[in-house]
């Protein structure tokens, strides 16, 4: 069983410039209308079979929660459904908006 990877925030602006990603946001929609990473899909429980079935499964994933902790466990059930590139983005939309805010 494959397994997630983590990313930073660096990272991820890196692999955004060279790479076509898929970015999962998990924080609430609230949180998320706030703010997000552009091109981010607002990914929650009612949303997610859906996802599933359309998502690309071969392009790399970032899961991206508030702090980088409950994105890992998302990112590991993204892995267990099939995704074979996930990442769990190190602290989270915080780290991503300090960063570029």
């Amino acid at each position: 069983m494959s397994s997630f990877k983590h990313l930073s925030v660096n990272q991820l602006v890196h692999m955004t410039e060279s790479t076509p990603v898929q970015i999962v946001d998990i924080r609430d929609g609230n949180s998320f209308s706030n703010g997000h990473i552009d091109g981010a899909f607002n990914l929650n429980n009612e949303n997610l079979a859906q996802f599933i079935s359309q998502a690309d499964m071969d392009k790399p994933l970032v899961v991206v929660c508030y702090h980088g902790i409950s994105s890992q466990n998302a990112a590991q059930y993204l892995c267990e459904q099939g995704f074979d590139d996930v990442y769990s983005l190190d602290g989270g939309f915080s780290a991503w908006h300090g960063a570029n805010a």
